[in-house]
């Protein structure tokens, strides 16, 4: 704990900002909290949870409309009513908003809450455009950035002037289109298409090279033939070249032929929210926008630290909250680091994509001799169980030691299982290592250790269970 009573800004409210704020306090530090918009950031209002709420709808939905054991149980495709589950998506929204943001702040004395616009003067003093009208002077010691990041439009003709769908105007959306496009093949653009197909609209993907191009090919390919099972066009090395609006239909000119839709969902990147701080007045280096921090989260300017979407940090939330807390650590005197080479990643599809450390390519470019085995699901027993057989885990090893380096997984949890992985990893396993631990039978974890077995045997000769 610290002793000091350091004065801290902190410019956000969201994952990073409330983190930093609250390990500021803990410490001994006074912190003033300015926002200029809802109070919560990304996560809670816009991003993680309710676009889990709706991807759980929409899975929910397709169950009831398709599920493998419809020769025995009947199905029945389900009315979907878009207003009322839009309404219990957002109360979910305001009860989490209130309890795990507002209600904090209220009850934290060493915390005030200042809602507007800051921008840096100089090195120890911000303006704040207050909200309510007027401006207040901001003196720190130290300060911490975690405003985020927002969704980008892609530099495409016409659409700047068409009222197209973001990933968060998407998700607000109070009705289920029945044609729609998504500019867009990584994390929001897959989850949502996927939503909004099990919903009921008709839904095309444009990739501009291939679905999920920063992953593994396999797992690419693994959810592009998931999405093609359930009648999802993914229109692959395809871009639009002009987008048009005529009040009812959007009209795409692309390289593969005009599409049509009553809606167009864009979701090809985000943009940091930096440009309106003044950062190049105090010497803050930035990359297309994006600050750049060393490992113990400072930025180029002493004293100055960030966290979260608005760095070149991967945009999970919690990486945002852990590098928000270790921040507020070292400007409170302290000594922290973020280690981001056990950092699991999920996407909630279905098959859900789950990873963490190095796939075979990385592995391969940063010098490892490495061996890998690749495990079907028709290999794993809860799969099999559950019908639900689509898709892999994949196991990345030094060859010469046999430790762990990575893991991939395409399967219905492996969001659940991944962070065995990780801890795995953490721990410098091998793969011999995970093949003799306990797992429990008929869960989809099992599989970590199945994989991990394939590297000395053929586990289609096992028996179920065994060792």
């Amino acid at each position: 704990m610290s002793d000091n009573n350091l004065h801290i800004a902190v410019i956000g409210s969201g994952g990073s900002a409330m983190a930093a704020a609250l390990k500021a306090t803990e410490r001994g530090a006074r912190v003033t909290l300015i926002e200029r918009g809802t109070i919560g950031g990304t996560c809670v209002n816009i991003g993680c949870v309710p676009s889990k709420i709706m991807i759980r709808a929409a899975h929910i939905a397709h169950l009831r409309r398709e599920s493998p054991f419809d020769e025995g149980l009947s199905a029945q495709a389900p009315a979907v009513n878009r207003s009322a589950l839009l309404a219990q998506q957002q109360a979910r929204v305001e009860e989490l908003r209130e309890s795990k943001y507002q209600s904090i702040l209220n009850d934290n004395a060493a915390i005030t809450v200042l809602k507007g616009e800051a921008r840096f003067v100089d090195e120890r003093t911000l303006t704040v455009t207050l909200n309510d009208g007027g401006e207040q002077t901001v003196s720190f010691d130290r300060a911490f950035i975690g405003t985020g990041a927002r969704p980008a439009e892609p530099p495409v003709p016409g659409l700047s002037e068409t009222p197209y769908l973001t990933s968060t105007s998407a998700l607000a959306l109070d009705h289920v289109p029945e044609r729609l496009v998504v500019i867009g093949a990584s994390v929001a653009a897959i989850e949502l298409a996927q939503a909004f197909a099990r919903l009921g609209s008709r839904v095309t993907i444009l990739a501009r090279s291939r679905v999920l191009s920063q992953e593994d090919p396999a797992v690419g390919e693994a959810v592009e033939a998931a999405f093609r099972r359930e009648g999802i066009e993914v229109l692959k090395q395809t871009q639009a070249s002009e987008i048009t609006y005529d009040g009812r239909v959007f009209t795409l000119q692309t390289n593969a032929g005009t599409l049509e839709a009553e809606q167009l969902l864009v979701a090809s990147g985000r943009t940091p929210n930096t440009e309106n701080l003044n950062l190049e007045a105090i010497g803050v280096a930035t990359e297309r926008g994006a600050i750049l921090i060393d490992n113990h989260l400072q930025t180029t300017a002493t004293g100055i630290y960030a966290a979260g979407d608005c760095t070149d940090q991967p945009q999970f939330v919690y990486v945002a909250a852990a590098g928000g807390s270790r921040a507020a650590i070292n400007m409170t005197g302290g000594d922290a680091s973020l280690d981001l080479n056990a950092m699991p990643a999920v996407i909630f599809t279905d098959p859900q994509v789950a990873t963490v450390g190095l796939s075979e390519a990385d592995a391969k470019a940063q010098g490892y001799d490495t061996e890998s085995r690749t495990l079907a699901l028709d290999n794993v027993p809860r799969a099999l169980v559950n019908f639900d057989t689509g898709g892999f885990i994949k196991i990345v090893a030094e060859r010469d030691s046999g430790r762990l380096l990575g893991v991939q997984a395409v399967a219905g949890e492996a969001g659940e299982l991944i962070q065995t992985a990780v801890m795995a990893l953490r721990a410098g396993m091998t793969v011999n290592d995970i093949a003799d631990e306990l797992f429990p039978y008929l869960t989809m974890v099992e599989g970590l250790k199945l994989c991990a077995q394939t590297f000395t045997k053929d586990v289609k000769q096992l028996s179920c269970c065994a060792g």
